[in-house]
């Protein structure tokens, strides 16, 4: 199984246990962070290779729960399918700035820090976004109101509570250390989905210019604090023009990877909407990329409930195409949603109708798993 991308990636390093190997696929890339750990520039350098021979699969909260069952210990939906887990995991820390013991989804800190030191100890990734709640208001992270994120920037009002918001996530990141003691690496997407309005950091409730400096003084700030494990994810929502996509861009200096996300839904049931839309994101997203050289993801995606038999190999392979992208990460499985009456899950699980063609997608020599990961090290 999966013998010619095994040949084609020997020697490849992707976790932070070695550190001999570097690529030279690209030798314009390069961290934002001139002080960034060792590890995190391996990941940083071989997730640049990996790119050049397919896509990691990643999936949100894949260790925490998935259909009918929570907290089961070296569980995944995706692993009862293919025997398997993805290579990326999908975290948040929305919760942490309030010093709650479990996370917006209700996933224990406690729990989501053992499954990223698990998760790298095998060799997978782990990245992180943060729904944090509107300092302005004190209500969730969708509270949009116009201006909020100005209340947040250096010498306004909300600044001193921003910034001790960034104190919990800057020990909760350097919390993170694997057997040998060090940091491990995470790509980080904070502001996600900044050009989409439904967020109070999101179009329409700031500046672009403010965005920036809340970007700016983010990364600054965690930097100082010691943060040296992270690679920036720049994330947006859709958007249609290179303009639209760098509009609230902060600059090279402070961005290492350039993403979007996207969904099907069922106005689109065959997917022909959704696949010409991440098409044409992925196409801008090249263009930008000849001049900026970083990586690319589609750092959200999925069909809920995925309807659709063939989705995997017919609709989803299709929207990503030829591009040379890092990774594409599926939104959760979250079960029984008790309110909408309904299955709220968007990654497969044993009985799904969906369950053969995902196994089809797995036996992909361009569909990277963490064991083909783990098969490279060796």
């Amino acid at each position: 199984m999966k013998k010619h991308l095994i040949k084609l990636l020997t020697l490849t390093l992707i976790t932070t246990s070695c550190f001999s190997q570097k690529s030279t696929t690209n030798t314009n890339l390069s961290l934002s962070d001139k002080k960034a750990t060792t590890e995190t520039k391996i990941l940083y350098q071989n997730l640049n290779t990996l790119s050049q021979k397919g896509f990691l699969f990643g999936h949100q909260d894949d260790l925490a729960y998935g259909v009918k069952w929570k907290y089961e210990n070296g569980r995944s939906d995706i692993k009862d399918i293919v025997g398997d887990y993805p290579a990326v995991y999908g975290w948040d820390i929305a919760g942490l700035e309030k010093d709650d013991v479990n996370n917006i989804d209700g996933v224990p800190f406690a729990k989501m820090k053992q499954y990223i030191i698990e998760a790298n100890a095998r060799g997978g990734i782990s990245t992180i976004s943060w729904h944090f709640d509107n300092p302005a208001t004190g209500k969730n992270a969708w509270d949009n109101v116009p201006n909020s994120l100005k209340t947040i920037l250096p010498g306004a009002e909300n600044h001193k509570k921003f910034t001790s918001w960034l104190d919990k996530a800057a020990v909760f990141f350097l919390s993170l250390k694997d057997k040998n003691g060090k940091n491990i690496p995470i790509l980080f997407r904070p502001f996600h989905e900044l050009t989409g309005g439904w967020f109070w950091w999101g179009k329409g409730n700031c500046t672009p210019e403010e965005f920036k400096t809340a970007w700016k003084f983010t990364v600054d700030y965690l930097q100082k604090k010691g943060v040296n494990n992270l690679i920036y994810v720049y994330n947006t929502g859709s958007f249609g023009t290179e303009n639209d996509f760098l509009t609230n861009y902060p600059g090279d200096n402070y961005v290492d990877m350039l993403s979007f996300d996207s969904y099907q839904n069922n106005n689109d049931p065959n997917g022909e909407k959704f696949i010409r839309e991440v098409q044409n994101q992925f196409k801008i997203l090249n263009e930008i990329n000849a001049k900026k050289h970083k990586l690319i993801a589609l750092a959200e995606a999925g069909y809920e409930a995925v309807p659709d038999p063939k989705w995997w190999t017919g609709t989803l392979l299709k929207a990503i195409g030829d591009y040379k992208i890092s990774y594409v990460l599926l939104w959760r499985n979250h079960g029984w949603q008790e309110k909408e009456q309904k299955m709220h899950y968007y990654a497969p699980f044993s009985g799904q109708v969906s369950e053969k063609d995902f196994v089809d997608f797995y036996n992909l020599d361009k569909t990277i798993f963490e064991k083909d990961i783990k098969k490279v090290l060796k």
